[in-house]
């Protein structure tokens, strides 16, 4: 699939830009992997794709304790959509293929 691989993402926050890495695996519609950043690593969940539409959701702590909504669109060696923050709202992200 179009999707699976290592990805490097750039996700604009309230707090400035932040850096991650990302994990994808795609199989029958479902979406698998890991997302990291700063040192911590967390496997994705409630992971979907469907053509080149992936959406997929991490936990954090740090710097509080969030689930991170991710929805986006996968083209050649780019990714980019949006990241929801909980009551924070959405943000854009970008990555490209590790």
């Amino acid at each position: 699939m179009a999707v699976d691989g290592n990805w490097n993402l750039t996700m604009t926050t309230p707090m400035g830009e932040r850096q991650a890495t990302l994990s994808l695996r795609a199989a029958c519609g479902t979406l698998t992997g890991t997302q990291g950043a700063e040192g911590n690593t967390a496997e994705i969940f409630d992971g979907t794709v469907s053509g080149d539409n992936v959406s997929w959701k991490v936990s954090i702590d740090n710097p509080m304790p969030l689930t991170l909504e991710f929805t986006g669109t996968v083209s050649g060696d780019s990714i980019s959509g949006e990241m929801g923050i909980g009551p924070m709202g959405s943000f854009p992200f970008t990555g490209t293929r590790a």
